[in-house]
C-alpha cells in the first residue's frame, strides 16, 4: 500500500505530500576540471556583483493601493493585494511580471556566458540516451526511454519470449534480429510539440495490455485531461475525459476510475467511467463535501480492489470497489473517525490496514478478513521509537517501509499461505544499505514475485535500482543512474551531524562535500536546503547537477527539521500549529552549528527552500538575516495569514489542519507573528532570488510577487533581489528536462555571483 492523500502529485510517492509541496532542491553540474577549481590565490579577478549607477537599471517598483483587512481587533493594510489575479490574466499584473522578468534578465545579462557555460556542464553529466530499468508486467516489459537531445520521454514495450530472462538495460537496448521489437506507446516528444508546457502524470496500461490510459496537463495548472489509445494502433477510444485529477485507475478492462476537483481545486467526487460512454453519464462513487478533505484512489497489488480513501491532515477512511464487480459501487472499509488515518491493501482473504491514532502515532499494522472487517489482528505493533510509513503487499511476502533515528528501513516478512490464519509477524530479514545516510523508496514490483524493487540514493550515490530477493536476503543492482564526466564517488563524503536546540532537542543534518577541497575552515561556501511541514521527509538524494557546487568547494547540508517526518510522527507534530516557529528556529540552530563548526561563514552561508520551504525562507530573513549571505526562495508560501483566512481560494481549507484557522484568534496571531509577507521590516535583508509560476495552484504567484513588492520598498540594504516568474509553468517549473536544468543553472549562476566566484574571463 503507499500512503497517497488526495493531492498526492509528487515522485516521493511514499510520503504524505501536500498540495504545497517541495520541488526538490536544484541542482548543478562541475564545469572546470579540479585543476581550474577556485581558490584566493588563483580565480582571476571576480565580477563585480553591482553594474556602475549609469548602467543600472531600477528595479520595478509595484503600485501601492491600500487593502484594509481587519479581525480580532487588529487591522492590517495589504499594498500590493492588487496583485492578486485568479485568472492570471489582468494586464497590469502580467506587465508588472514582465517588469519583473525583464529586471532579472538585466541583472543577469552580464553572467549569461557563464550561466550557458554552466548548462552545458549540466548536460554533459547526463546519459541523454538512456533508459529506465524495465518492469515485468503481463507478458511484456515496460520502460521509459529517453532519446539525445529530446525533452521528453517515450513509453515503450517489449514482449517477452516464454523462455527470455529478465533483462538487464543492456539488454533492452540492444536486442538482435531475432528478437521481439520495441513498440513505442507514447511519444512525449510528439505530443508536446508546439506547447509551452507537457506533462503526462498518470500512465496506466489496461489489465489485457491493449489499452492505455494517460492524464496530460498542457500549462502547469495540474488540471488534467484523460485519454484512452490503442497501444498498438495508437487510436483513441472514445471521447477524453476533461477537468480531471491525475488520480486515474483501471477497474477491469472496460471501466475507468477517475477524480475531479471543485472550484477551490480541492478533489471531492471519485467516478466510474465505463469506456465508450459520455463523461456527463459516468456514475459518482463518492462525494466528499467536508471541505477540510479530499479524495485519492490507489489499486492493490494484488488488483482486486481499488481504494477509494478521503483525508485530512488528521483522519482518512478508505472504501474499496471490488474490480470485477465496479458498478456495486463503494463500499466501507475503514470507517470515518477523527483524528485515525488507515491505509489499505490486500491479499488473498485479508485486508491490510495501516492504522495511526494519537496514540498509537507512529502507526500499527492490522489484517482483517475480506468477509469480516470487524475482526482485526495486530500483525506489527504500535512503537514510539519506530514509525511505519509504508508497505507493500506480495503473494507470499510484507514488505515494511519504517524510519528509526532519522533514517529508513526495509524489512520483509513471510506470510502463510492465504487459506491459514495470520498472526504476528516475527523473524523479519532487513535489508542492509552501505551509506551512513541515504534515501529509499519503494518502486514498483510483481505482486506474484519473490522479489522486491526498491530505490537507493544517497547524496554521494546516484540513483539506483534494487531487486532484493525476499526469500535469500540477496540484493542485486538492476539500475544505476550514469553521470558522465568522470564522476568517482569515493571523491565524496556524505556524513549526519546533529545541532542542539534552544529547548535540548537534537536536529539532524545530512552534509556531503568533496573530500579533496573541503577543509573545514570557513572559507567555503555552503548552501543549506530545509523543507520542515507536511510530514514530508527531505531524505538525502542524489543530483548530478549539484557537483557544479561540491567541485567549486561547496558544501551541501539539508537540515531535518521539525514541521518533516524525518523523526516520526511526533517530529510533526512538533512543528505545526502553535508549535509552528520551531521550524523556523531550527533552521537558524542548524545554520548557527554549521558556522561554529567552520563548515562556512556568514560571508559564504547560502540558503533554499521551496514551496512551504519558502516559507521557512521567508521566515528565517525576517529573523537573523544576517546569517544569511543569499537566499533562494522558490514558489514560496509567504503569505500565509491572509491567504489562510480566505476559503474561496485553492487549498485553504484542507490545510487548516496543517497551519491552524486563523479565524480563530489563537491561530490568527500566530500565524501573523510569522506570516513572512506580514513580518517583512526595515533591516538589511541578503541576496534573494524568488521564483514563481504563473499558473501555480498551489502557491498563487502573487504570494512571492507581493512578498518581493514590500520587500524592495522596505529593506534598507544595497544587496540583489531577483524575482522570476514563470509564464509558462506551474508549481513545478517547466516540464522539459533540459528547461530544468536551464533552471537550475540559472539559479547556481545567481548564488555564484553573488558570492563573487565568477571569473571575468567568462562573465560577460
Amino acid at each position: 500500500m503507499v500512503l497517497n492523500l488526495c493531492n498526492l502529485r509528487l515522485f516521493c510517492h511514499q510520503n504524505h505530500f501536500s498540495r504545497r509541496t517541495l520541488a526538490c532542491v536544484s541542482s548543478t553540474f562541475f564545469l572546470f576540471s579540479c585543476s581550474s577549481s577556485f581558490s584566493s590565490s588563483s580565480s582571476p579577478a571576480p565580477t563585480s556583483l553591482h553594474m556602475s549607477s549609469t548602467t543600472m537599471k531600477s528595479p520595478p517598483v509595484a503600485k501601492k493601493v491600500d487593502h484594509v483587512m481587519e479581525l480580532f481587533g487588529d487591522v492590517r493594510i495589504d499594498q500590493h493585494y492588487w496583485l492578486r489575479d485568479d485568472s492570471r490574466s489582468n494586464p497590469e499584473i502580467l506587465s508588472h511580471l514582465h517588469e519583473e522578468n525583464d529586471y532579472t534578465d538585466f541583472v543577469m545579462s552580464g553572467t549569461k556566458q557563464f550561466e550557458q557555460q554552466l548548462f552545458s556542464e549540466i548536460r554533459g553529466r547526463i546519459k541523454e540516451d538512456d533508459i529506465s530499468a524495465p518492469r515485468r508486467k503481463g507478458p511484456y516489459y515496460y520502460y521509459k526511454r529517453n532519446l539525445e537531445g529530446k525533452e521528453y520521454v517515450q513509453h515503450c514495450r517489449r514482449y517477452i519470449s516464454n523462455h527470455e530472462a529478465p533483462p538487464s538495460v543492456h539488454d533492452v537496448m540492444s536486442t538482435g534480429p531475432n528478437d521481439p521489437p520495441e513498440h513505442v506507446i507514447l511519444d512525449e516528444n510528439v505530443k508536446s510539440q508546439g506547447l509551452a508546457y507537457y506533462s503526462i502524470d498518470a500512465f496506466k496500461v489496461s489489465p489485457n495490455h491493449k489499452l492505455v490510459a494517460y492524464a496530460e496537463d498542457t500549462k502547469g495548472d495540474e488540471i488534467y485531461t484523460v485519454y484512452v489509445m490503442d497501444v498498438e494502433t495508437h487510436v483513441l477510444v472514445g471521447k477524453p475525459l476533461t477537468g480531471v485529477t491525475s488520480s486515474l485507475e483501471w477497474a477491469g478492462n472496460d471501466f475507468l476510475v477517475y477524480s475531479t476537483m471543485d472550484e477551490i481545486h480541492r478533489a471531492d467526487k471519485v467516478w466510474l467511467h465505463k469506456l465508450g460512454s459520455e463523461q456527463s453519464s459516468d456514475t459518482c462513487l463518492y462525494h466528499e463535501k467536508d471541505d477540510k478533505f479530499c479524495v485519492d484512489l490507489q489499486a492493490s497489488e494484488s488488483e482486486k480492489y481499488l481504494f477509494i480513501s478521503s483525508s485530512s491532515k488528521n483522519t482518512r477512511f478508505v472504501f474499496y470497489v471490488d474490480v470485477s464487480m465496479p458498478e456495486d459501487g463503494a463500499k466501507v472499509l475503514t470507517p470515518r473517525i477523527d483524528g485515525i488515518d488507515t491505509s489499505v491493501s490486500h491479499r488473498g482473504n485479508h485486508f491490510f490496514i495501516q492504522r495511526r491514532t494519537d496514540e498509537l502515532f507512529n502507526s500499527e499494522l492490522l489484517a482483517c478478513p475480506v468477509d469480516n472487517i470487524s475482526a482485526s489482528t495486530v500483525l506489527i505493533p504500535h512503537r514510539e521509537s519506530t514509525k511505519i510509513w509504508d508497505t507493500q503487499i506480495f503473494a507470499n511476502h510484507l514488505v515494511v517501509y519504517e524510519r528509526a533515528n532519522g533514517l529508513a528501513q526495509i524489512t520483509a516478512y513471510n506470510l502463510p499461505a492465504v487459506d491459514e490464519p495470520l498472526t504476528s509477524l516475527t523473524d523479519g530479514r532487513a535489508v542492509e544499505f552501505v551509506d551512513p545516510v541515504y534515501s529509499v523508496d519503494p518502486d514498483e514490483s510483481q505482486f506474484s514475485s519473490t522479489i522486491l524493487r526498491f530505490l537507493y540514493s544517497s547524496l554521494r550515490t546516484p540513483r539506483s535500482v534494487y531487486e532484493y530477493d525476499m526469500d535469500t536476503g540477496i540484493s542485486v543492482l538492476k539500475k544505476i543512474d550514469t553521470v558522465l564526466g568522470g564522476f568517482d564517488s569515493s571523491n565524496y563524503v556524505t556524513e549526519r551531524k546533529w545541532a542542539t536546540a534552544s529547548d535540548g532537542t537534537q536536529i539532524p543534518i545530512t552534509t556531503v562535500y568533496n573530500k579533496n577541497l573541503v577543509k573545514f575552515d570557513g572559507s567555503h561556501p555552503l548552501l543549506l536546503y530545509g523543507y520542515g511541514s507536511y510530514e514530508i521527509c527531505i531524505d538525502p538524494t542524489f543530483k548530478a547537477s549539484r557537483l557544479s557546487l561540491l567541485d567549486r568547494g561547496f558544501i551541501f547540508a539539508i537540515a531535518h527539521i521539525r514541521g518533516g517526518g524525518e523523526m516520526g510522527r511526533q517530529w510533526y507534530e512538533n512543528g505545526k500549529f502553535l508549535n509552528k516557529k520551531n521550524t523556523f528556529t531550527d533552521f537558524i540552530t542548524c545554520a548557527e552549528y554549521l558556522l561554529e563548526h567552520k563548515y562556512s561563514s556568514k560571508e559564504k552561508l547560502c540558503i533554499e527552500g521551496r514551496s512551504a520551504g519558502g516559507l521557512l525562507i521567508g521566515s528565517v530573513l525576517n529573523l537573523r538575516p544576517d546569517l544569511f549571505k543569499a537566499a533562494v526562495a522558490g514558489v514560496p508560501f509567504v503569505d500565509v495569514l491572509t491567504t489562510m483566512l480566505d476559503p474561496t481560494i485553492p487549498l485553504t481549507t484542507e490545510e487548516w489542519e496543517e497551519w491552524g484557522d486563523p479565524r480563530e484568534e489563537k491561530f490568527y496571531f500566530y500565524m501573523k507573528s510569522y506570516s513572512p509577507v506580514d513580518n517583512v521590516k526595515p533591516q538589511n535583508y541578503p541576496n534573494i532570488l524568488v521564483t514563481a509560476g504563473l499558473h501555480d495552484p498551489r502557491v498563487m504567484y502573487s504570494e512571492p510577487a507581493k512578498f518581493v513588492a514590500k520587500l524592495r520598498d522596505v529593506k534598507t540594504d544595497e544587496n540583489v533581489l531577483l524575482f522570476k516568474c514563470e509564464l509558462g509553468a506551474g508549481h513545478f517549473s517547466k516540464s522539459g528536462r533540459f528547461e530544468r536544468l536551464q533552471e537550475d543553472a540559472f539559479t547556481y549562476t545567481f548564488l555564484l555571483k553573488v558570492l563573487n566566484m565568477i571569473p571575468n574571463h567568462v562573465s560577460a
